[in-house]
């Protein structure tokens, strides 16, 4: 079975931290500070955390099933996380090497705004895309079974 408990209650924090750090970070003074550090921090831990629990848990199955459609879905959402852990990586590479090292606060905005934008819609299409098709397989899965 598919922790989507889990994975929602992730989804939810990460769209959490989106809005509090992307109205926190609007003002300069609030990105030098040690909570906003600590907030990007666990931002940055439960982003990782999330798309390694749905590599865990959600692609083996959609990828071998046998239904093109299904298949084309699970290929298209690894290539967007891919993607995502790519551009997240280029991020927190360049902003948070040690703590948040902001040299160009317009950029920094700008770049984190559109990182939140990219992670959130992101979380949209698992909750209305992804996780509809694995609950609908795993309800198929139980009732051949039966």
């Amino acid at each position: 079975m598919v922790p989507f408990d889990e994975l929602n209650k992730q989804n939810h924090e990460v769209s959490e931290l989106c809005k509090v750090l992307g109205a926190l970070i609007v003002d300069r003074s609030m990105c030098d500070t040690s909570i906003v550090c600590e907030l990007f921090n666990r931002f940055s831990e439960k982003v990782k955390a999330h798309m390694e629990l749905e590599d865990k848990t959600l692609y083996a199955r959609l990828l071998t099933h046998k239904d093109k459609e299904v298949n084309a879905v699970a290929v298209r959402s690894l290539n967007g996380a891919k993607e995502i852990k790519r551009i997240f990586s280029k991020y927190t590479n360049t902003w948070c090497r040690k703590g948040l090292d902001i040299y160009n606060h317009e950029k920094f905005v700008q770049e984190t705004q559109d990182m939140f934008r990219l992670v959130l819609e992101r979380i949209q299409s698992e909750v209305e895309e992804l996780y509809p098709l694995v609950r609908a397989l795993e309800c198929e899965q139980m009732a051949a079974s039966a």
